[in-house]
C-alpha cells in the first residue's frame, strides 16, 4: 500500500501516553500503530479490502 496522504489528529494526553506505551510494546512507531488499528477496523467493517 503506497503512502502518500497524512492526516492529523488531536488525541488527550492520556490516550497519546497509552497509544505510545502500545506502539512500543508492539515495536512500532505510533505511526505504524495506528494505521494498522485503522486497516484493522477498516477491513473488519468492509470497508477495504483484505490483503
Amino acid at each position: 500500500m503506497v503512502r502518500d496522504t497524512s492526516i492529523g489528529i488531536r488525541l488527550s494526553e492520556e490516550v497519546k501516553v497509552a497509544l505510545d506505551k502500545a506502539a512500543k510494546a508492539d515495536r512500532r512507531t505510533i505511526s505504524a500503530y495506528v494505521e494498522i488499528l485503522i486497516i484493522a477496523d477498516l477491513q473488519a467493517k468492509g470497508f477495504l479490502a483484505k490483503e
